[in-house]
């Protein structure tokens, strides 16, 4: 009889093979892959909370401040976006946004400091959601198919941009208490802007801005929007030289050009203070302003409007807010 010193060390049976601590291959095998399933416990007992939360495989991203991010990398935040829904920060892809895009102040003023840029807002993010959703509901024409978003970007001002909106936002609020009345500051709200593209930005995830004087689109991201370039008189300009929005994206879809070959259009969802709206259902091109007392036009559907338009006269009570891409 062996000694018990001489037998396979897996099955405690049979003699070992001369030089090796098992009888065989059989034994040696199983040994082995109970050796790796022990470590993979031991291992994974030890450090599941540095472990990436999507792959299970990859350890946690720390940043240089020592900050620990609950995904491995981008990859992983946002297959974490498009199963979950989550909110996650649109500049580093790692962590839930606290508030509205960010993460933390770090990421929101790393974003701004970059500005004008675009951040691509992956499908399945709630910000996606929320916007599709705006978009769907406000396509009107029964006569047009409503085509698919594709693609939503958001649109990040330089911070003096965003200054001098809030600023102007703010005036505005000090003078109609809008908040008091259970609206938003200023009055602010969403609207639809179509104009021209003669560039690609947008398609296939192309962030870059073009410097062509001829793409609207990319002028108006940059350095947004510019009442001076509006012309009085226009038979498209009902209601005079201003900026002109809509709640109907259907609507704008209408002044939604491509200057170059893309299976895509593009429009612009912007942020409007509307202020006090002077309410108006006949045209007036040769407006320069709203009557005294009034901060915007609200041009109502009836004698010459099938479909609602909003017109600001103010460069600062704009600001485009997402690009959004879809069939064309």
């Amino acid at each position: 009889m062996a000694s018990s010193n001489r037998l396979c060390e897996h099955c405690h049976k049979r003699s070992r093979y001369s030089g090796h601590p098992y009888c065989g291959r059989t034994c040696a095998t199983k040994a082995t892959k109970a050796a790796q399933k022990s470590d993979g416990k031991s291992q994974s007992s030890q450090t599941s909370s540095d472990i990436c939360e999507s792959c299970k495989a990859k350890p946690k991203y720390y940043e240089p401040s020592g900050y620990m991010h609950p995904y491995c990398g981008k990859t992983c935040a946002a297959k974490s976006a498009k199963s979950s829904g989550k909110y996650l920060c649109l500049w580093c892809h790692r962590s839930p946004a606290s508030k509205a895009h960010f993460c933390s102040k770090t990421c929101a003023l790393a974003a701004e400091a970059q500005g004008p840029i675009l951040l691509e807002v992956l499908n399945g993010h709630d910000t996606f959601k929320n916007v599709e959703g705006q978009f769907n509901r406000s396509w009107r024409h029964d006569d047009k198919p409503r085509p698919i978003v594709r693609r939503i970007y958001k649109v990040i001002l330089s911070q003096s941009s965003e200054a001098a909106y809030s600023q102007y936002r703010s005036s505005i609020e000090a003078r109609g208490k809008f908040l008091a009345s259970g609206m938003s500051a200023g009055n602010e709200n969403r609207r639809w802007h179509g104009t021209r593209r003669e560039c690609t930005v947008g398609d296939d995830g192309n962030t870059t801005l073009c410097n062509s004087s001829t793409c609207p689109l990319c002028s108006i991201i940059q350095t947004s929007y510019d009442v001076g370039k509006c012309k009085a008189g226009s038979s498209f300009e009902r209601f005079g030289a201003g900026i002109y929005t809509s709640s109907t994206s259907s609507k704008s879809h209408d002044y939604a050009k491509n200057g170059s070959k893309s299976p895509l259009k593009a429009i612009l969802l912007n942020k409007v203070v509307v202020g006090n709206g002077y309410k108006l259902r006949t045209g007036n091109s040769n407006l320069k302003a709203p009557p005294s007392g009034f901060d915007s036009v609200l041009g109502e559907t009836g004698k010459d409007l099938n479909y609602d338009e909003l017109v600001i006269y103010r460069n600062d009570a704009i600001r485009p807010s997402f690009l959004v891409l879809y069939d064309a």
